[in-house]
């Protein structure tokens, strides 16, 4: 059998495939009121569309731990319970289909309240529903960004409270994963970078006190989040600073806390890279991202996923058969094609749960 089509266990829970799908935000929930962060119909068809193709694992998009959490106004949420009952009603359906639900929690930090990616992605006030942003220093994202609130001690305490409780509501929602978004330039990885974090107290500074807030955050989710369930964390592997001199999150930095996520019992690191600073050249082509994970995979010992251009049945095949991830994360190519995992198996001899509608097309 293919290696893209064996299962894989973490802890008590078994995937059926190694066909993933990245988190991607839709942009797409209303952005105020009392639906504001609600999952509705659109997103109901997307992901159910992706499950009813053979993917194994789907985890829904950088849902927000709190209104101020949100990329941008039309965001998901995960701070009440009229958001967690829209939820249930996708994750029962992928269950249905033999995928596993998973979801992203994140906070947006100072790169928050922005419009959506077709409406110029730029930040938004008031006006349009937006809100003033938070970070780790008081350095914006991009020269016209609003100069984002420094965090103090008492709120970054209540922000790793807004991990744990979205992890306890994605827990009734049915979900089997929960992944901790800290990629992109995010909340999370803006502590995580020199680049962003300027701070001189227990939050900045040294490497130990960069890695102290995710480390907090891993460790309130990890006490809620059952412990036959995993638990995934993104990182961006590096921020791509190192060519132009800058300081910056690197991979030497991810390795070592990869090991550090797997002692305080994370399972698996969603691998990606980029994202704290604009204008950044990075040398983007087919599996680009793929070796970061392979090292970390290698030399921290912890599970890995690989997501980045990866478009190609034999390309994804091979990423796995060849030891460089445990499972590839698509998610272009899962914009563009729904079905591919049950494609996939065609072409590769493998198997997939096919709806009892579609199996004309087997």
């Amino acid at each position: 059998m293919s290696a893209l089509f064996e299962s894989y266990t973490l802890r008590s829970l078994t995937i059926p495939n190694r066909v993933w799908m990245a988190p991607m935000c839709q942009y797409s929930a209303e952005a105020f009121g009392p639906n504001a962060g609600v999952a509705h119909d659109w997103h109901f068809q997307h992901y159910g569309a992706r499950a009813a193709g053979g993917t194994g694992l789907i985890l829904l998009e950088a849902t927000a731990v709190s209104p101020e959490g949100r990329i941008s106004p039309y965001d998901l949420g995960i701070w009440n319970e009229t958001q967690v009952a829209s939820l249930r009603r996708i994750v029962d359906f992928l269950k249905s289909q033999n995928t596993v639900p998973g979801i992203q929690i994140a906070h947006a930090g100072r790169k928050a309240s922005t419009a959506q990616p077709w409406n110029g992605g730029k930040q938004v006030d008031e006006s349009a529903h937006g809100w003033q942003p938070v970070a780790p220093s008081p350095v914006p994202f991009a020269e016209d960004d609003r100069t984002p609130i420094e965090l103090d001690l008492a709120q970054i305490k209540e922000i790793v409270g807004q991990f744990r409780a979205a992890a306890e509501r994605a827990l009734a929602a049915g979900f089997e994963v929960v992944e901790v978004h800290g990629a992109h330039g995010y909340l999370i990885g803006e502590f995580l970078s020199p680049h962003a974090n300027k701070r001189t107290d227990e939050y900045g500074g040294s490497f130990e006190n960069r890695t102290r807030f995710a480390l907090e955050v891993v460790d309130a989710v990890r006490e809620v989040w059952p412990a036959d369930k995993p638990l995934f964390f993104r990182i961006s592997a590096t921020d791509w600073l190192d060519e132009a001199g800058e300081p910056g999150w690197t991979a030497d930095d991810t390795v070592r806390l990869a090991a550090l996520l797997k002692e305080h019992g994370v399972d698996l690191l969603d691998v990606s890279t980029g994202g704290i600073a604009p204008k950044v050249t990075i040398p983007v082509g087919p599996s680009y991202q793929v070796p970061f994970a392979t090292r970390v995979k290698e030399e921290a010992g912890l599970p890995v996923a690989a997501v980045g251009l990866i478009t190609e049945v034999e390309q994804a095949d091979k990423i796995v058969a060849n030891g460089e991830a445990d499972a590839v994360l698509l998610g272009r190519e899962l914009l563009r094609n729904p079905s591919f995992a049950r494609l996939a198996a065609r072409e590769l001899g493998g198997e997939v749960h096919v709806p009892a509608q579609y199996h004309r097309s087997v």
